[in-house]
């Protein structure tokens, strides 16, 4: 988990209008979350993983434990359930997996870290947006 801990900068985002149009979120909300640039800040303390979503819109903070379910009202105001996993295989990047789950859709968050690079994958059915963050 060490490798996550920090702070990182949004760099570049690709498809990521398209992957929120899929998941329904309105557009103006669409539109203001594709001009930002957020900061992605991610502390642990014990057992308890503290992920922030910073920006000049909206700051959004979640706490969970691997493995353990939790409620989640996402930046967009849906109401999920979470569950976050830890995936570490020998050669490949360390990966935080990021499952919600509201009304019948199931979205997955997967955040994989190289170096000083962050590369977060979301996927909902078909479609799939990559943003790259930098340590800052």
């Amino acid at each position: 988990m060490d490798a996550f801990v920090g702070k990182w900068k949004l760099m570049t985002s690709e498809n990521f209008d398209e992957y929120m149009k899929a998941i329904d979120v309105p557009l103006i909300t669409r539109k203001a979350a594709v001009a930002l640039k957020p900061k992605l800040i991610i502390k642990v303390e014990g057992d308890t993983i503290e992920l922030t979503l910073e920006s000049t819109f909206k700051t959004t903070v979640i706490k969970f434990k691997l493995g353990e379910e939790f409620d989640e009202t996402t930046g967009d105001g849906r109401d999920v359930k979470s569950i976050m996993t830890l995936e570490e295989t020998e050669g490949k990047p360390p990966k935080l997996v990021h499952v919600q789950k509201w009304e019948g859709k199931e979205t997955s968050l997967v955040r994989e870290v190289t170096g000083d690079k962050l590369k977060l994958t979301l996927t909902f059915g078909k479609v799939e947006s990559i943003r790259h963050y930098e340590k800052c």
